[in-house]
């Protein structure tokens, strides 16, 4: 009976270690599946933490992008600016001296129309007048000075000023009759507007 009994207890010890064995296998695939969805888990979230970080550098990359063109197109337009002002600059540096010209012309042309052209003991002095007058002109013009143009013309206000208006049948309405002071622009811009005499 003794023996039976050591028998049937070894037996149980063996079942009871199967079972525990059982036991410890189930917690351990348990363990290892909570392991595993853990694992996902941290995956899935670094996955969507990258695709972010991606989204934000597409953006800084297109932000870059905007703000290098913009950055190119103002240093182009202050360039442009500045090359203007430079052409300016170039082209109506002389307006203050070329303003204290004009007289100047004013008066060589008023000394041609109150002498006597006819009279031969002023002829040398008128032909000097002439010359002087031209040759005054030939120059002022190659810095950009040029006269503004008033024969049989029409009134423009840009470039004319009326001094006074008349009735004239040989010229239709709005027309200039005379000059009375020659008008003059330098590379364009208006110096001094001719003063003029309109047919009504």
């Amino acid at each position: 009976m003794t023996e039976q009994t050591n028998n049937m207890s070894e037996q149980n010890d063996d079942i009871n270690t199967q079972s525990a064995s059982v036991d410890n296998s189930t917690d351990s695939c348990a363990q290892d599946n909570a392991g595993h969805i853990a694992l996902e888990a941290a995956i899935k979230e670094k996955d969507l933490r990258i695709a972010d970080l991606e989204k934000d550098l597409q953006l800084a990359k297109k932000n870059e992008s905007e703000a290098m063109v913009r950055a190119r197109a103002e240093i182009d337009n202050v360039r442009k600016r500045v090359e203007q002002d430079v052409d300016k600059a170039r082209k109506f540096a002389l307006e203050k001296f070329s303003s204290e010209l004009l007289p100047v012309i004013d008066n060589l042309e008023r000394a041609l129309e109150s002498t006597n052209k006819d009279n031969p003991e002023y002829k040398a002095t008128v032909e000097g007048l002439e010359l002087t007058l031209k040759s005054f002109l030939d120059t002022v013009k190659k810095f950009g000075i040029e006269v503004v143009a008033t024969e049989d013309g029409q009134l423009n206000p840009e470039v004319h000023q009326a001094i006074t208006m008349v009735d004239s049948p040989e010229h239709s309405s709005g027309q200039i009759v005379n000059t009375i002071q020659k008008g003059y622009t330098l590379n364009g811009r208006l110096m001094r507007p001719a003063m003029v005499i309109v047919a009504k």
